[in-house]
């Protein structure tokens, strides 16, 4: 991609919005615009992100046997009224009508319409288990929208939906989204802990969530200091001024508690059967019996992710992507006339081999533009500059720790492969 011409630009004002390091960088990087309050645009740089960071997910998905589809941003209210959500959900939900005067809603979740849909399908124990999954906008009208895309009121999401015949079945697919989430939040880069949580309305009785540890994070985790226990703070009562109190322990080892903060990024519910019953989805056993589908669900905030990350990778400079979730991989950066036209060689030699490149190919200074690849974080820079022109070699200067490699002109694709 030759720079020139993309729809990209960065500032270097800190938006006086953004209390958040993410939603700063995210906006001073052009990597999203704000269209309305919690309502963003994704610019291509940050749409590259949250397509490498959606395929991430649809391919963990896939492996874990989940099967992908899409359903309706817009659900009929009838689905909401007979679960018991339309009068339960609050004001996040969004209703109006149609030009017939029938009521509709903007999807906050999906349990409702797959719950009807599946209701129709999965009538025989012989289908079972399966889960579908999609990766669909969702809408919740937060009377508050706050640091950027962690808490806006139009948002991407993957949410998936498990469907059994019992306990056993239930157990094994929740064990297998966990497991299927780890490597998930692991390839992103992501630090995080998986804690207790309560289900909200969403509903069920056991209810887990993925927060990705940040200083500033909205979430507070308390977790154990000698086992892995972890939960939200909204599970127990916790003396919060009194971190030594007797009741402050580990309620598996007894050992002292931390508070922590960090962002919900994944979560995980055991719905028990409470869309099922409500919306007729049945299924015959091996007796004949008819008896409701046990349901599982489980989201993770796709959207949301890009900032997550931020949050714990960053510097002075700017952001600091994992190479897995980079809008590129590379860029190649001419520093003068006199090296442009052998950049262009080498952008077009790494497209070739498959390399995800970027080519500045703006006329503004060097400084200007090594300011604007560490803002958006590429993990590679390939400096064509003076050393090009004394030596005949090629620098290429990592992101992440400041390493400068010089590599011989012949040697450079084959360096930069092995790197990326």
């Amino acid at each position: 991609m030759k720079l020139s011409n993309y729809l990209f630009f960065t500032t270097k004002e800190t938006p006086a919005e953004a209390e958040l390091i993410s939603h700063q960088l995210m906006l001073r990087a052009g990597l999203i615009k704000p269209a309305a309050s919690g309502l963003y645009s994704f610019l291509p740089v940050g749409y590259r992100v949250l397509d490498k960071i959606a395929s991430l997910v649809k391919e963990e998905m896939d492996n874990a046997g989940a099967q992908q589809l899409l359903l309706p941003f817009i659900q009929p209210a009838e689905l909401w009224k007979r679960s018991g959500r339309w009068d339960e959900y609050g004001k996040e939900l969004l209703r109006f009508k149609d030009r017939k005067g029938s009521w509709f809603i903007l999807s906050p979740t999906h349990e409702e319409i797959i719950t009807d849909l599946v209701a129709e399908v999965l009538t025989s124990y012989k289908k079972l288990p399966v889960v579908a999954y999609q990766i669909q906008i969702k809408f919740r009208d937060e009377l508050r929208s706050r640091g950027g895309v962690i808490r806006s009121r139009e948002f991407l999401m993957k949410d998936a939906y498990s469907f059994c015949q019992g306990e056993d079945q239930m157990k094994e697919i929740y064990q297998g989204m966990k497991q299927a989430y780890e490597k998930i939040f692991s390839r992103c880069g992501l630090e995080y802990k998986l804690v207790e949580a309560e289900s909200g309305p969403i509903g069920g009785d056991i209810s887990h969530e993925f927060i990705a540890l940040a200083p500033l994070g909205e979430d507070k985790i308390v977790e154990c200091q000698s086992c892995e226990y972890a939960f939200k703070l909204e599970k127990a009562v916790w003396q919060e001024n009194e971190e030594s109190s007797s009741e402050n322990r580990c309620p598996v080892c007894q050992a002292s508690l931390q508070v922590k903060r960090g962002l919900e990024v994944g979560h995980l519910f055991q719905l028990g059967y409470k869309y099922s019953s409500s919306l007729g989805a049945f299924f015959l056993d091996q007796t004949g019996k008819k008896l409701p589908l046990l349901m599982g669900c489980y989201g993770i905030g796709i959207s949301r992710l890009p900032a997550a990350i931020i949050e714990q990778n960053y510097d002075e400079e700017g952001i600091i992507w994992p190479e897995k979730v980079a809008p590129f991989a590379v860029v190649v950066i001419p520093t003068s006339e006199r090296t442009f036209n052998f950049s262009e060689k080498l952008y077009r030699k790494l497209k070739d081999a498959s390399i995800d490149v970027l080519w500045d190919d703006r006329d503004i200074s060097a400084g200007a533009k090594f300011k604007d690849s560490d803002l958006i974080g590429i993990p590679l820079k390939i400096i064509v500059g003076k050393t090009f022109l004394k030596e005949g070699n090629v620098e290429i200067k990592k992101r992440k720790s400041g390493e400068l490699i010089k590599v011989k002109k012949e040697e450079l694709i084959k360096k930069v492969e092995e790197l990326v």
